[in-house]
């Protein structure tokens, strides 16, 4: 029992840490990374370990379906140019200046180590960022650009991070036979991503009952990720496909007594793995300091120094200068036609996003993954890569993060009110089609549900409770007509995933308030 309470008091002092921050702005992950760090040279800490080859599919599956379930593929789209510079660029050039760094300091790390270190610390995660980002509200396409880093860097590091892995462990490694199928597996995730997707709803489709359809989503998740790692695929790059396509086709099939709960299930769950990552990997923390001979261990931070210092000043610079080229592109006549949301590279934004830097959750986890003392074959400088990826973190999080709302006021940004513009227009359009199936009916309960669907959707949502009316039937097909449209919108690029979620929220809650006990259709039953 003794680590099971360790854990529930560890949860709790996480949630107390959690409000904490929100209470003074700062990002949670800090107050968190903080918190592990305290907790490695308690006297008494608490013992809690986890299979190395286990700690990706546990920690980061989840967290990257979640946010890719989220992410607007026309978005995205809308922004390639610097999702690109930051996907692709950002993260090779920060992974090659970290590996240069790593064997100038500490010339006994063989490149391909390093490397590795490289892409344990490269992509940065948005959590952090977006946790100050939204009390502040800034313009929705710098929320865009850093959320579609956060999602597909963690692809092109982990990518990395497992070829070089599997160049250090592999006693034939042959680059020449490792370049095609690497580039198979990519091409065979794209395709296993969507067919899974829709494996998946087909066989759940039928599933009306609310733990069920959660407990099935989660073993969706890690069964995608398990099977792509046993196919040889990347298990990072079929996850994050198979979440884009569950997030197009989920909405039409799944009701929303089924949605509401589970997104509330996905919610804790991303945040309870994001305090069992910050904890574990700062429960390894001491054993790692006090296994060091103090100049080595003197060495080693050193090497974490320069590693924070340059992962922080190769963003900086690096974002700079790509929007400083993009501003002379634009300026020059080529910036071509662009949707109203890209990303304008201004001065300001520039600044914002090169210093949403913090690392977080896959940083830990990809370094929590490489093999220890435990599995009979640790990886070279494994003690090196784990203090190095936890100081980082620890750093980002601490230097970036507690700065990022003093630099966003100081900047003054403003939101642009993208969203709210989209979902003004969905809600419009879904009103009018609800409205528009009972043009012919004047009877005084479709009056009623008439009232009711313009004056609830104009609240926004605001209110949830459940309430038991005798127009459950005409506010049903109401709402379904109002969902169609709504998904037409979203469908054909009319409107963003993010007004679509906002509308498709008070849908649901629409929905949700004409379902009582006893009510007739099965699938409004709470």
């Amino acid at each position: 029992m003794g680590a099971f309470e360790s854990l529930l008091l560890l949860l709790f002092a996480a949630v107390l840490l959690a409000a904490a921050a929100r209470r003074i702005g700062a990002p949670y992950p800090a107050f968190l990374a903080l918190g592990g760090a305290v907790l490695a040279f308690l006297p008494h800490r608490p013992t809690i370990a986890i299979e190395p080859e286990l700690a990706l599919a546990l920690f980061v599956a989840p967290v990257l379906l979640d946010a890719a379930y989220d992410a607007s593929p026309r978005d995205l789209k809308d922004n390639w140019v610097p999702l690109t510079a930051l996907v692709v660029g950002a993260v090779g050039v920060t992974t090659l200046a970290v590996a240069w760094v790593t064997v100038l300091l500490v010339p006994a790390v063989p490149w391909s180590v390093a490397v590795v270190l490289g892409a344990v610390v490269a992509p940065p995660d948005a959590a952090a960022a977006t946790a100050v980002l939204r009390q502040l509200r800034p313009p929705h396409r710098i929320m865009t650009i850093l959320g579609g880093e956060s999602l597909l860097n963690d692809a092109t590091a982990l990518l990395v991070y497992r070829v070089a892995v599997g160049a250090v462990l592999a006693r034939d490694f042959d680059a020449a036979n490792l370049v095609p199928a690497f580039f198979l597996g990519i091409a065979g995730s794209v395709i296993v991503g969507p067919v899974l997707a829709w494996l998946y709803l087909r066989f759940t489709r039928r599933v009306e009952d609310v733990p069920t359809s959660v407990i099935l989503q989660f073993i969706g998740t890690f069964g995608v990720w398990i099977l792509a790692e046993h196919l040889g695929l990347s298990a990072v790059l079929t996850t994050v496909c198979y979440a884009f396509a569950i997030a197009r086709r989920a909405p039409a099939w799944v009701p929303a007594k089924m949605r509401v709960p589970s997104y509330a299930v996905w919610e804790s769950a991303v945040f309870v793995l994001n305090v069992l990552a910050f904890v574990l990997i700062g429960l390894q923390i001491r054993p790692v300091l006090e296994a060091l001979e103090p100049a080595v261990r003197t060495r080693y931070f050193l090497v974490a120094g320069a590693v924070l210092a340059t992962v922080i000043v190769v963003r900086v610079v690096w974002v700079l200068a790509c929007a400083a080229l993009m501003r002379m592109r634009a300026r020059a006549g080529h910036g071509g036609d662009h949707h109203e949301n890209e990303i304008t590279p201004s001065v300001g934004g520039s600044l914002i996003v090169s210093w949403c830097g913090m690392r977080g959750i896959v940083t830990l986890a990809a370094a929590l993954a490489l093999p220890g003392s435990s599995t009979g074959s640790e990886f070279p400088f494994r003690d090196l890569i784990v203090l190095t990826a936890f100081c980082v973190v620890l750093g980002t999080l601490v230097l970036q993060g507690l700065t990022l709302k003093p630099l966003l006021i100081a900047l003054d940004v403003h939101d642009d009110d993208l969203v709210a513009r989209e979902a003004t227009l969905a809600r419009t359009r879904a009103i009018q089609s609800a409205l528009d199936t009972l043009a012919d009916d004047t009877s005084p309960p479709a009056e009623a549900v008439r009232e009711e669907l313009t004056e609830r959707l104009a609240r926004a949502g605001k209110t949830g409770r459940t309430t038991r009316t005798p127009h459950d039937r005409l506010r049903r097909g109401a709402v379904a007509a109002a969902r169609e449209t709504l998904l037409h919108l979203r469908d054909t690029s009319t409107i963003g995933d993010d007004a679509f979620h906002v509308v498709e929220e008070e849908l649901d809650w629409l929905e949700m308030s004409g379902a009582a006990p006893g009510s007739e259709d099965p699938g409004l039953q709470p």
